[in-house]
């Protein structure tokens, strides 16, 4: 009997403490019958390391790389990447818990997509959960699970200008704590932008789309993730990761006439989240007398979800 590929199951952890035994445990419970564990810690300043020593003391298959200075996520991934044995790679978050089916569940997924399109791009999202810290969940489907699979330029310019087209569905987007591809596909796509502490996950989807790539994902809710804060996610971290993708990607964005929409969209979400609706108002207008139909579209396809997910998530008294 031929046996089954083996598949890294990849967690980067920085100061996980007091999560990351359960983010071990359910890549050491995945049902899929050939796995090894890369975990990386990312300079963590608490007890991190010594956790992960001992949870995996003496268990086969798992391994720890510490690096000495944090490097942010995409430098950790792409330790994991060069440490990967397997044919296919998982990301697991290191407070988050995937259910025993994932791995087997997105290996059929992006397999049936490779048989579909014959391309050898293929990235595996799973369905999930977000789960807040005020105990509000919210339903994260997959990229890919419903209609026709989104691929090529079209998930470049949703993911840099919220582009989209009729009958893709985009779910939840690509967070890597979702992802699964084959080994080949992270070469392709070129891993993770180190330069990039925050939306290194986005900036690896672009590339892929990029390099003509296909997005699919699994109808089942896979994983929970857990929502937390952290000076990684300041508004100006937000504004700032989503400006350098402008920059980036400012050639293909001035192929289609819309660089300044890029630049100028990350700046006005900025001013909503820092509560200076004035200088918001003032943004949008300039969008709306360049791109009128685009930034109207843009703004009543995001706003009410984003002021009604911002009640829903604050703090309970």
């Amino acid at each position: 009997m031929t046996q089954a590929p083996l598949v890294t199951l990849g967690i980067t952890s920085f100061n996980a403490a007091d999560t990351i035994v359960r983010a071990i445990d359910s890549a050491l419970a995945q049902d899929w019958p050939n796995t090894e564990i890369v975990i990386v810690d990312d300079g963590s300043s608490d007890e991190t390391v010594a956790v992960i020593t001992e949870r995996i003391a003496g268990v086969d298959g798992a391994r720890l790389i510490v690096h000495a200075h944090n490097t942010g996520a995409g430098g950790a991934r792409n330790t994991i990447l060069e440490a990967a044995r397997g044919a296919f790679i998982a990301f697991f978050d290191d407070d988050d818990v995937s259910a025993p089916a994932r791995v087997t569940a997105q290996i059929a997924a992006l397999e049936a997509c490779e048989a579909a399109t014959g391309s050898a791009l293929v990235a595996c999202y799973a369905g999930g959960e977000r789960l807040y810290a005020n105990g509000h969940r919210v339903d994260a489907p997959a990229i890919g699970s419903e209609g026709e699979t989104p691929h090529g330029h079209g998930v470049a310019d949703y993911l840099l200008i919220y582009g989209k087209r009729e009958g893709w569905f985009f779910g939840a987007g690509v967070p890597s704590c979702a992802l699964l591809a084959r080994a080949s596909t992270f070469t392709a796509a070129g891993g993770f932008d180190i330069r990039m502490r925050r939306d290194e996950d986005v900036d690896f989807a672009i590339s892929l789309a990029l390099a003509g790539g296909y997005f699919t994902g699994t109808r089942e809710r896979l994983y929970v993730r857990h929502m937390t804060g952290g000076a990684d996610k300041s508004p100006e971290l937000m504004r700032d990761s989503k400006l350098v993708l402008a920059e980036k990607y400012k050639d293909y964005l001035s192929s289609i006439h819309r660089y300044e929409y890029a630049r100028r969209w990350p700046v006005l979400r900025y001013w909503h989240f820092k509560r200076r609706y004035g200088r918001f108002a003032l943004e949008f207008l300039g969008l709306f007398v360049r791109h009128p139909i685009a930034a109207t579209r843009h703004l009543l396809s995001t706003g009410p979800r984003r002021l009604a997910h911002e009640r829903r998530i604050k703090p309970r008294d």
